[in-house]
C-alpha cells in the first residue's frame, strides 16, 4: 500500500543529513505557533499587526523548504517537474469533498443555524482581518489560498514535512506523523469559530487530517505532487464557497 513511488519521479526528499530531525520537529510544530498567534493571541490587535506577523510568519514556514531545497541542489530550476500521475484521483477526491462539503453546510449547518451567532461573527472578523471589505477582495483572497497557499501547504506538508519523515521511519508513520502536525494548527482554526468543546471542532478536524493522510499517501504512490495539489485546491475552493454564504 505504501510502496515508494519511482526514484526522481517527485520532488526531492530530505535525509538524515540533509534537512536533519530538528528542520522536520520545526517544521511539525511551527505552523501551530504561528497560528496560535496570529489567530488567537493577536486577534484584537490592530490590523497591520495581524497582517505583518501572518505575511513574516508564513514566509518564514514556506521559506524553509525552499531554503534547503537550493541549498541540495543550487540549480533547482533543472528539476524536472512533477509527473502528472495521480492527477485524476487527487482531482475525484478534491470533487468529492467539495461536494460533501457543501451539502453539510447547506443540509445541516444552516437548517440547524450551527453558524449562526458566534460562528459566523467569528469568521467575519477574521475576514476583515485580512483586510476584505468587498466581494472582489474576497475572490481574490479565495484565488489566492485556493491556487497558491494549496500549493505551498503540499510543498510543505508532504513534500518537506512527509518527505523526510518518511526517511527516518516507515511510510505509513510519516503520513500518521505529518497528518497530525497539519491537523493541529487546523484544530486551532477551528476552535476560534467553534470552540474547544463543540463536536463540530474535532469532527472537521478529523476530516482534516484524513485529508491530509489520503494526500501524503497520493503522493508516495504517485510521486507527484501535483495530485495532491489539485486536490487540496478544490477542497479550499470549497471553503471559501461556504466563506461567501456567511459574509455576503
Amino acid at each position: 500500500m505504501w510502496a515508494r513511488a519511482e526514484a526522481g519521479s517527485g520532488l526531492p526528499t530530505p535525509d538524515r543529513e540533509g534537512w536533519g530531525l530538528g528542520a522536520l520537529a520545526f517544521g511539525l510544530a511551527f505552523p501551530s505557533l504561528l497560528t496560535l498567534v496570529y489567530f488567537v493571541v493577536l486577534s484584537e490587535a490592530a490590523r497591520p499587526v495581524q497582517q505583518g506577523v501572518y505575511v513574516v510568519g508564513k514566509a518564514l514556514q514556506f521559506g524553509l523548504p525552499v531554503f534547503l531545497l537550493l541549498r541540495r541542489h543550487p540549480r533547482p530550476w533543472s528539476l524536472a517537474w512533477p509527473s502528472g500521475r495521480g492527477a485524476a484521483l487527487g482531482v475525484a477526491f478534491g470533487l468529492a469533498v467539495l461536494v460533501a462539503g457543501l451539502a453539510l453546510h447547506h443540509g445541516v449547518l444552516v437548517p440547524h443555524r450551527v453558524l449562526d451567532g458566534a460562528p459566523a461573527a467569528a469568521i467575519r472578523a477574521k475576514v476583515l482581518g485580512f483586510g476584505v471589505t468587498g466581494p472582489w477582495r474576497f475572490l481574490a483572497l479565495g484565488a489566492f489560498y485556493s491556487l497558491v497557499h494549496s500549493a505551498a501547504e503540499e510543498l510543505y506538508w508532504r513534500g518537506f514535512v512527509f518527505g523526510g519523515l518518511r526517511e527516518v521511519c516507515r511510510p505509513g508513520r510519516a503520513a500518521l506523523w505529518s497528518s497530525a502536525g497539519f491537523t493541529a494548527h487546523h484544530v486551532i482554526l477551528l476552535s476560534v469559530f467553534f470552540g474547544w468543546g463543540s463536536p463540530w471542532t474535532w469532527a472537521l478536524s478529523f476530516a482534516v487530517g484524513l485529508g491530509g493522510a489520503f494526500w501524503a499517501w497520493l503522493y508516495q504512490r504517485s510521486g507527484s505532487l501535483v495530485g495532491p495539489w489539485l486536490g487540496h485546491l478544490l477542497v479550499d475552493a470549497a471553503i471559501f464557497l461556504i466563506g461567501w454564504d456567511l459574509v455576503r
